[in-house]
């Protein structure tokens, strides 16, 4: 009991992540009208609509004329995710998380971060990434990213079937793996650079209660961006940075009641010289 509680946050993440899964799949199959589409693109019971806003701007970028739903539907979203932390979309949401998490786990667990890094990919990488999606976007028509999206890949593939599709997230796997510590969501991936931008300013943060730190930094250990607990050590306050995915890994393993999901302090915003 005491070990699952201990994963409270994590089996939560995984059942969110299935279940939004199964619902588009149940939509195509079985004809359900819970949600419907895709994670790009969705409906709610057939009345709300959801639109993914990062692919609403390539596509404006690429001169597509949308309807009012399709620009209502990205302001729901972007609504949400900058209240209760932009980055939530990428460990509690996106397909992907789960591949990643798998790689992330198998490195501590072989111990392959103690290893020399052979291979070294700037963290500023996916905000250029963003950038060049949307210039492609421009230049071509289409919506760049969404056409070699892994997440849109993995989303479809459940859906219609996987197809060669599998080989991306292989890739991914492995370059996690042998490659870079959370190299695709934490470096690459366009997506996560939008919604560590959406939710700078959300409501929803890990809070650090710096007297019952032992300083056993397990924290950072599992942190797939770790450089937002600057604060460990040092100070109480709550985690102000964009790139926090609040997965809440942190919580999980800290022995010390140290960490726990707040409000964001807004008093406090020292990072050290680490952009917010």
């Amino acid at each position: 009991m005491k070990t699952l509680y201990k994963m409270r946050y994590l089996i939560l993440r995984r059942i969110t992540q299935v279940g939004l899964l199964f619902l588009y799949f149940a939509a195509n199959a079985y004809g359900w009208n819970i949600l419907k589409g895709t994670l790009s693109a969705s409906l709610l019971f057939d009345k709300i609509p959801l639109a993914d806003p990062f692919a609403v701007l390539q596509m404006l970028s690429a001169g597509a004329v949308m309807g009012i739903n399709v620009f209502i539907g990205a302001g729901i979203i972007t609504l949400f995710y900058g209240i209760i932390g932009g980055r939530a979309f990428c460990s509690w949401v996106c397909p992907v998380n789960m591949v990643t998490d798998l790689a992330n786990w198998i490195r501590r667990e072989l111990l392959l971060d103690k290893a020399e890094r052979k291979v070294w990919v700037s963290r500023n990488a996916r905000y250029w990434v963003m950038g060049l999606a949307l210039i492609v976007s421009a230049l071509t028509g289409l919506a760049a990213f969404e056409l070699v999206s892994p997440i849109t890949i993995f989303n479809r593939g459940v859906i219609f079937g996987m197809g060669m599709g599998g080989g991306v997230l292989v890739a991914i796997f492995l370059f996690d793996l042998f490659g870079v510590k959370n190299g695709w969501c934490g470096h690459i991936c366009p997506l996560g650079g939008f919604y560590s931008l959406v939710g700078r300013f959300s409501l929803i943060r890990v809070r650090h209660n710096q007297p019952n730190c032992t300083l056993c930094m397990k924290c950072k250990d599992v942190c797939p961006e770790s450089e937002v607990l600057f604060m460990i050590g040092k100070e109480s306050t709550t985690v102000n940075m964009g790139e926090c995915v609040n997965c809440a890994r942190c919580i999980e393993v800290c022995d010390d009641d140290a960490l726990e999901f707040s409000l964001r302090d807004f008093t406090k915003s020292k990072t050290k010289g680490v952009n917010q």
